[in-house]
């Protein structure tokens, strides 16, 4: 495909993406008393970026066949394996550290119910981000890619357009209660503190898109870390202490946010390895 083509399409969906949770807060300012986090806002801000990827790839000359929608699962079995494990193994590490500097709490940790949810909320979520993968790394992902950048370049502008996505949600949607579960910060730090760690998750999603050219794993590792960690701080599993959090939290702690960028490294390692 001709790169100005790629490159036109690429601004458009960039512009889109960065501007519409915006209009979402725009309209929802305008529509009172809605339902916190089910809002109208959130709704065109959630599914917008996708209906724009279904225009650029269907009338715009992007095409389907690089969307990595292939599974592709006798292949790649041993990825989507790395990809189930990541999230909670990170985790665990995290945990224990954490438990044996005294900085976690376990009493409010109750099994059953955790697990329970974890599994319900896993296959929500399996369904959720087949749609945001489609996205970002189906997409905007796979188009930089065939630009031939440079692979840092591909993990900040993939990683900060995913981020800033973001931003209305942090800003404005998200609730301060779930905020201060995770970083006892004000909304604009916290802002910062999640784009930096989706940066660096970038890495990560990326290099497993590559490995395994399929969106599946992908899907796979996002959907169980939104299952896992998510439910686990926000819902009150564990108490951290509070100066501590940025240290250790298994959302965006400093120790887990390092565990996960050696670990998009090693699988750039691996994949520049196979490639050769």
């Amino acid at each position: 495909m001709d790169s100005k083509v790629t490159i036109r399409n690429l601004i458009l969906f960039i512009v889109v993406a960065l501007c519409i949770g915006w209009l979402g807060v725009f309209i929802d300012q305008r529509l009172p008393d809605q339902q916190e986090e089910e809002t109208l806002g959130m709704a065109i801000w959630l599914v917008v970026p996708l209906a724009v990827v279904i225009v650029l790839r269907t009338f715009m000359g992007d095409g389907w066949k690089d969307a990595g929608l292939k599974p592709a699962i006798k292949d790649n079995i041993w990825w989507y394996l790395v990809a189930f494990f990541i999230f909670p193994m990170v985790t665990l590490v995290t945990l224990t550290i954490g438990y044996a500097m005294g900085w976690i709490s376990f009493l409010n940790f109750d099994a059953q119910p955790y697990f329970s949810t974890f599994i319900v909320l896993l296959g929500v979520n399996l369904i959720k981000n087949i749609f945001e993968e489609s996205v970002w790394r189906g997409y905007l992902t796979v188009k930089l890619l065939k630009l031939e950048l440079k692979d840092v370049t591909v993990y900040l502008i993939a990683g900060l357009v995913w981020g800033l996505w973001h931003a209305p949600y942090y800003l404005v949607f998200l609730p301060e209660s779930a905020i201060h579960a995770v970083l006892p910060v004000d909304r604009i730090v916290f802002t910062v503190v999640a784009i930096i760690n989706m940066v660096v998750w970038t890495i990560m999603f990326t290099e497993l898109f590559r490995l395994t050219n399929s969106i599946w794993p992908v899907i796979l590792l996002h959907a169980v870390e939104d299952a896992l960690i998510n439910h686990l701080v926000i819902d009150g599993h564990i108490d951290i202490v509070n100066n501590m959090k940025i240290v250790i939290s298994p959302i965006s702690g400093i120790l887990p946010t390092l565990l996960y960028l050696g670990i998009g490294l090693w699988l750039r390692r691996k994949r520049i390895r196979a490639s050769a």
